[in-house]
């Protein structure tokens, strides 16, 4: 008996969540179709384009947003971002340091250093024990 590999496929959406891109901003070929396994890879590996410009120029999706003003997407969200913002939107905000990017990345910094902490702590733990 042979077996036949199906082609996995996915929406639009997870790829371009994969790809780090918002999918509105991605051409009409790319939304309006499916992206197999072997299409996505070779996006990553060899991208176009169009996601060469999305990835530099933006719009980018709030979890892009987010890493690269160095806050989580809640902090984006309590401090009235809600929509997606290009690289330049990203650089104006870093340079005003408006108070609320200010506040959500000493938060994050705190977020980091507790998971840190408890990260040590839990490999002490386990290197001494039985």
């Amino acid at each position: 008996m042979t077996q036949h590999q199906s082609t996995q496929t996915m929406k639009p959406a997870t790829a371009a969540k994969k790809l780090g891109v918002y999918l509105e901003a991605t051409p009409a070929e790319f939304r309006e179709g499916v992206v197999s396994r072997a299409e996505l890879n070779a996006l990553q590996t060899d991208p176009p384009q169009w996601l060469r410009d999305l990835r530099r120029d933006g719009p980018h999706p709030r979890p892009v947003v987010a890493a690269k003003l160095g806050v989580s997407i809640s902090g984006l969200a309590r401090g009235g971002v809600t929509e997606p913002l290009t690289t330049e939107q990203i650089e104006e905000l870093k340079q005003e340091r408006p108070e609320w990017l200010e506040r959500e990345r000493a938060t994050q910094a705190e977020v980091r250093k507790e998971a840190d902490r408890l990260k040590k702590r839990e490999s002490g733990s386990t290197e001494g024990g039985a």
